[in-house]
């Protein structure tokens, strides 16, 4: 197993990277709670050479975050080396390139998912960033098909004939130290059910580690998960949202957010936003939080009303405000 993977000793749960999202904020909180590794949000490796604005914004990670990963996505070879030639010296263990983002204006340039439909072209990308990342392991993340509603294999009587277990053994024999498999095509976004099947595929397919992706919403959900398919990891993302207690119940169930009191959960949204205006200024912090307080207060009986005025909050104290007033709500039943 490589060398960056030691740090999933303890847990095997990664913060997936998530676009305007798992900033360094982020990282460093479910970090806190136990994520054994995280990524950066992708970063387009065009946008490196071109030296876009915004950019190293993205690139930054903290001292606090623990083993991060820095994810580009592009799909010209000149490209990719350019950028694993320019990152090789930041303090990531690891560069992932993503092959699985389902964004239109991201597929219409022939990057993210659109890297599955040209699988000699991904495996020279691979190729490319490992000549030029100074001995760093290059990782891949993928999905299990570009077209199809439903995920499952033709082969077990499914939509999709998409043959993801020879693309990732490409990716394999190019170079790839890990990959990670999301359960979905391209088409079904992030809809439907994640075919866990067609990750115990690729696992049985390759020697390199595999983290299982799609469908997980709690520490039992990646415990049945590494059971179901073999993978050696499991990734969260969309389960994290307002929640990175889903990391640190892996060792302690009753640290689950459903156990915790409002004022438990407040407190975290107020470090939360304290760090963001440390890291962001009060001005960008206040709109960022916005979609965060959503997540934290999903669940919360009468939070409906908070979540509306905190979406047009345009100042820290005001935020404060009605973090203070989430504190007196009661978590439980939904709303």
């Amino acid at each position: 197993m490589p060398k960056f993977l030691a740090a999933v000793t303890a847990s095997p749960l990664v913060l997936a990277p998530l676009a305007g999202i798992s900033d360094s904020v982020m990282r460093r909180i479910c970090r806190a709670k136990g994520a054994a590794l995280s990524c950066t949000e992708m970063v387009s490796a065009k946008g490196l050479y071109y030296k876009s604005p915004g950019s190293e914004e993205l690139l930054f990670i903290h001292p606090d975050e623990g083993p991060v990963g820095i994810q580009i996505f592009g799909s010209e070879p000149e490209m990719i080396a350019f950028a694993a030639d320019h990152l090789k010296d930041r303090p990531n263990v690891f560069l992932d390139i993503n092959m699985g983002c389902p964004v239109p204006k991201v597929v219409k340039n022939g990057e993210g998912s659109a890297m599955l439909l040209d699988p000699d072209g991904a495996a020279r990308c691979v190729e490319a960033a490992a000549k030029h990342s100074g001995g760093k392991p290059v990782t891949v993340k993928m999905r299990v098909g570009f077209e199809g509603k439903d995920p499952v294999s033709a082969s077990r009587g499914g939509g999709n004939t998409y043959d993801y277990v020879s693309f990732a053994k490409k990716m394999e024999a190019a170079g790839a130290s890990a990959i990670t498999v999301h359960g979905r095509t391209r088409e079904q976004y992030y809809s439907g059910k994640a075919d866990w099947q067609a990750i115990a595929d690729i696992v049985r397919a390759v020697k390199i580690p595999v983290t299982g992706n799609g469908d997980v919403e709690s520490a039992e959900d990646a415990r049945r998960m590494l059971q179901a398919t073999g993978c050696s990891m499991v990734m969260i993302g969309r389960g994290a949202l307002g929640n990175p207690w889903v990391f640190s119940e892996w060792e302690d169930p009753k640290s689950a957010k459903r156990f915790l009191s409002s004022k438990q959960i407040a407190d975290q949204i107020e470090e939360h936003f304290r760090m963001l205006i440390e890291l962001k200024g009060e001005h960008t912090a206040v709109l960022e939080m916005r979609k965060h307080f959503g997540w934290y207060t999903k669940g919360v009986r009468g939070a409906a009303e908070l979540r509306r005025k905190v979406n047009t909050a345009l100042s820290a104290d005001e935020i404060t405000e009605y973090i203070n007033a989430a504190s007196e709500l009661s978590f439980g039943p939904r709303e």
